[in-house]
């Protein structure tokens, strides 16, 4: 089985315009480009003939938690405009995290409310970690383990194995506990510690994950795509090449 590939834009922010990079994404071998917002906020429509017309699709795209209950509708109307399926809230800004068990738990319960909420459109919920999730409150618990505690089924993962070692977490053991929730794999590679260039992140294959052992590992997973990105690439075309070309030595 060989899985869809998708480029995080995210990893591109700093290199506008970002439409003129999607013939360059899809010659690389690319199948699909996940955004970020604010990159479709403008005009969702126009995102979606932009990937059209380079031959791209949209599997799931990151928005804002608020946006699940806050503003559910308009989110919907994003996903269809760019025939997203997969809706992500990456992220808890760190004045608004708890640092109680049961913030968390409140969190898995939020995201499977909008999860109900976005069900009769085709549309799916999932949870995007970075390392805060991963380490332990102050009576033991992880934030990761709460979310999905409390959270139904229906609530899907898109693991990102680069934040998880940051956190001095283990990938291959994560892909497994984990293994029924996972949708997408973001693919984040490291560089060897102490590095400065590039906020020490690494086109995928260049740093210190062993992807090679985590392979088995994805397809014992439910992924449905496997997803590149880099948190601040001095050269976006380098990151994204390199990325890709390793992923498919893979043969992923």
């Amino acid at each position: 089985m060989t899985y869809p590939i998708s480029y995080q834009l995210y990893s591109s922010r700093n290199f506008p315009p970002l439409f003129t990079q999607f013939p360059e994404l899809k010659a690389f071998g690319y199948d699909a480009i996940e955004p970020w917002l604010p990159a479709y906020e403008a005009d969702a429509k126009a995102f979606r003939r932009a990937l059209d017309d380079a031959g791209l699709k949209c599997h799931c795209f990151h928005m804002p938690l608020k946006g699940l209950t806050e503003e559910p509708q308009r989110f919907i109307d994003i996903a269809l405009a760019m025939g997203a399926t997969i809706l992500i809230p990456p992220y808890v800004a760190p004045e608004d995290r708890g640092t109680t068990a049961d913030y968390w738990r409140d969190l898995g319960k939020t995201l499977s409310e909008g999860a109900d909420r976005v069900a009769s459109h085709g549309l799916k919920v999932a949870w995007h970690n970075h390392d805060f999730e991963f380490r332990p409150l102050a009576d033991g618990s992880r934030p990761i383990d709460l979310i999905f505690e409390s959270a139904e089924k229906n609530v899907r993962f898109e693991i990102d194995c680069g934040w998880i070692i940051r956190a001095g977490g283990d990938p291959a053991a994560e892909l497994q506990t984990f293994a029924d929730r996972i949708i997408a794999i973001q693919m984040k590679d490291m560089a060897p510690k102490g590095t400065k260039e590039d906020d020490g992140w690494a086109a995928t294959g260049d740093g210190i994950i062993d992807w090679a052992k985590l392979v088995p590992l994805f397809r014992r997973t439910k992924a449905e795509h496997i997803v590149t990105e880099h948190d601040n690439p001095s050269d976006w075309r380098r990151f994204a090449k390199r990325s890709i070309d390793y992923i498919k030595g893979l043969a992923l």
